[in-house]
């Protein structure tokens, strides 16, 4: 079994990191003080689960979770810091501070320092995460001791529903839209003004008329999905927000 370590301090850590192309030790007591922090801990970087649905989530989530008094959200992976910064290039991270645990001394700080030597990974992190106030660890939620990588209750909507449970999460909204389109700018103008988050889908290089077509069966632009929904454009949009 893992140890429940809810009111005790987190391990005093030093990380060295490559911060634009410099390095530079973190403290954990610096990275903790004064603040309420979210932690969330991995196998691996690049491994499936953390990439596909672990770190997009809490990066998603992100704002939801300062509106409810998180300062900042931290990721520690038993890796160094050139696979996590590789990592973080490659994902959507923005909002979250990625922290190598290379030589795993805070993970078996934490008690969650685990063997992977079958998989060829050696000592890695158990998943779990945790809610941390001023250096004290407020909440944790570690994962099921079972075999293989279970992931039932660290993830980012557990730990929000902890913290509030009627927190209002974010829509998922995406638009579709192409440069110079002056509907596309009305139509990003009223998502922004009536508070929606959205992820723009831009025609180009990457993007063609060909995939808006397969997906909307239309052929202008913007068009705006909310929650799998297909919206329409900007004058559809509008009739949407004013219901």
């Amino acid at each position: 079994m893992f140890e429940n370590r809810e009111g005790k301090k987190i391990p005093s850590v030093s990380f060295p990191m490559r911060i634009n192309n410099e390095w530079k030790t973190v403290n954990s007591d610096e990275l903790f003080a004064g603040k309420t922090v979210v932690v969330f801990s991995l196998p691996g970087a690049f491994t499936p689960t953390c990439s596909s649905t672990h770190l997009p989530r809490f990066n998603e989530l992100a704002a939801t979770f300062k509106e409810n008094g998180v300062d900042e959200i931290v990721c520690v992976s038993v890796n160094d810091t050139f696979v996590m910064n590789a990592w973080g290039a490659n994902q959507e991270c923005e909002n979250i501070t990625l922290i190598p645990d290379g030589n795993g001394n805070f993970t078996d700080g934490m008690g969650m320092l685990v063997d992977k030597q079958d998989l060829g990974f050696g000592k890695r992190s158990w998943r779990y995460s945790m809610l941390v106030k001023d250096g004290v660890i407020d909440k944790m939620f570690i994962e099921p001791n079972i075999p293989g990588d279970p992931f039932e209750v660290s993830d980012a909507d557990t730990m929000l529903d902890y913290i509030n449970p009627d927190a209002a999460k974010p829509q998922a909204v995406s638009i579709f839209s192409k440069p110079g389109c002056p509907f596309c700018i009305k139509a990003k103008e009223m998502l922004t003004e009536n508070g929606y988050r959205y992820e723009e889908i831009l025609l180009g290089k990457t993007v063609s008329l060909t995939s808006l077509k397969a997906i909307t069966g239309l052929e202008s632009t913007p068009q705006i999905y909310i929650d799998g929904k297909h919206i329409g454009g900007s004058d559809e949009l509008k009739s949407f927000l004013s219901q």
